[in-house]
């Protein structure tokens, strides 16, 4: 009998070794690797057997010329849900392999069951459109636990279309698993033949070849490559449904991040309504694009216009609050930036930000007290963007610096009055990208007076907008514009 091969894998980096190493020299972390067993490279053509046998067609591979090569996209699948879309970059890539991580209740399963759910056409109202083979194969619920959300899902979508919830019909397009064993999943794959597979959770799954508990780091690893296998050769997507570590990284081996086509983060704090979908990598699209649901009690509701949820009528007279014309991808929108600065009780001033970098706020603290003068040196300062919401584009700057000051001088920046403009080093107020759009958003949001950067006036048709544009050069000028 074959001694079983062993190796050794970083938990944080996926660097591979021989032997136990205690100092990571890839990442530098300590006693991070971990000994796996390597499976037997005859066990590992199930996938592509499964793929044969189901009836789809193998791709061949060959050797290519790049001219020879076609440059014309492959029809994408309408999820039939435009914020997951937009962060898929237009729709799912037949053959392509997504990985969909979040935190635990924070709704992975209830988006990839209600999205399932739509585009098989079991809880859609759009007949028209093709319905497609989805098989939902879960190893954390039972069937009467997904059947019980599936109608609460369906029971909500009907009702929001003015169409009435009695009488729903299960449609044969959506095929439920309950099964933990890889090698049975693919049986049930060659049987069923679906057009989509949905792995609920892709740490639940284990396979035969590895002698180790489901989770482990040798079974997701080994589970991943053949459902990879799958896809590629087959044809037929497939969405894995990840777990979050305490850190906040998705668990597993950091080559499980690698492997995948797609990379999706569902975010948000379970005490909001609000959830983030954010693209961490995508080999078909961009990665700056994100989604925004509302977290209902029949499921999640696309939110098509941020701006009018993300602000707040009752912080009129209330110091601290500054509004800021952001734009993540492509979508422009207005978040409100909350300060609070006070006499720090210890020796050391505390600097907290929620949904903001700190190191960020602590280079823009000392640009207030270096360039403008203004001492929060023993001040403990607090920052927050309402909503939940984690923003990382540089235009919010000078809403931060305009709501720190607002809150140390206890004066309410007044009603109507939106801001864009990164600040540097040397206190000036630096131009940023899409500044027409920003300027739109917050003329349609009615919005009088918006602050941006001087440098961003050539060029700009300033006789299209009807809102007030302060043009500002350095700080000072901005914080005179809005305190007087």
């Amino acid at each position: 009998m074959a001694k079983d091969k062993t190796m050794y894998v970083c938990d944080n980096c996926g660097q591979e070794s021989a032997k136990w190493i205690g100092k990571c020299p890839a990442c530098g972390q300590w006693n991070t690797f971990k000994e796996i067993k390597i499976a037997d490279t005859r066990k590992k053509v199930a996938a592509t057997t499964a793929a044969a046998s189901a009836g789809h067609q193998l791709r061949q591979n060959k050797v290519l010329k790049l001219s020879d090569i076609s440059a014309h996209d492959d029809p994408r699948i309408d999820m039939h849900d435009e914020e997951l879309n937009r962060v898929l970059g237009g729709g799912l890539v037949p053959g392509s392999i997504v990985l969909l991580g979040g935190e635990p209740g924070i709704g992975k399963s209830t988006l990839s069951l209600q999205t399932m759910l739509t585009i098989s056409g079991t809880g859609s109202v759009n007949q028209q459109a093709r319905a497609l083979r989805v098989l939902y194969v879960s190893g954390e619920e039972s069937a009467h636990q997904l059947k019980m959300r599936a109608e609460r899902i369906m029971q909500g979508s009907l009702s929001a279309n003015g169409h009435t919830a009695n009488g729903i019909s299960i449609d044969n397009n959506f095929l439920l698993l309950c099964e933990n064993s890889l090698e049975a999943i693919f049986d049930h794959i060659k049987e069923v033949q679906p057009e989509l597979v949905v792995i609920d959770s892709i740490q639940t799954i284990s396979t035969e070849d590895v002698e180790s508990s489901a989770g482990s780091i040798a079974q997701v690893r080994e589970c991943a490559s053949s459902l990879l296998r799958f896809a590629k050769t087959s044809g037929v997507p497939v969405i894995l449904i990840g777990h979050i570590t305490k850190e906040g990284t998705l668990a597993g081996p950091k080559i499980l991040e690698h492997i995948v086509d797609t990379v999706i983060q569902f975010e948000g704090d379970q005490h909001y309504m609000y959830r983030i979908l954010r693209s961490i990598k995508n080999r078909f699209g961009s990665t700056s694009e994100l989604g925004i649901y509302e977290m209902q009690q029949t499921g999640l509701r696309q939110v098509s216009n941020p701006s009018e949820l993300l602000l707040t009528d009752n912080h009129d007279g209330l110091s601290g609050v500054a509004i800021s014309s952001a734009i993540e991808g492509v979508r422009p929108f207005l978040v409100e930036t909350q300060a609070l600065v006070s006499s720090a009780a210890y020796g050391t001033p505390q600097r907290s930000a929620t949904g903001f970098d700190q190191r960020r706020l602590n280079m823009l603290l000392a640009v207030l007290e270096k360039r403008v003068g203004f001492k929060l040196m023993q001040k403990d300062v607090f920052l927050n963007i309402a909503g939940g919401l984690r923003v990382t584009d540089m235009a919010m700057d000078m809403s931060v610096i305009a709501a720190v000051l607002s809150s140390n001088v206890d004066t309410p920046i007044e009603e109507g009055w939106c801001m864009a403009g990164e600040v540097g080093l040397s206190g000036e107020v630096r131009p940023v990208a899409r500044i027409e759009q920003r300027i739109s958003e917050a003329e349609k949001l009615g919005f009088q007076h918006i602050i941006i950067p001087k440098y961003n006036l050539s060029g700009l048709n300033q006789k299209k907008f009807k809102i007030e544009l302060v043009p500002v050069r350095k700080v000072e000028e901005a914080l005179r514009a809005l305190f007087g």
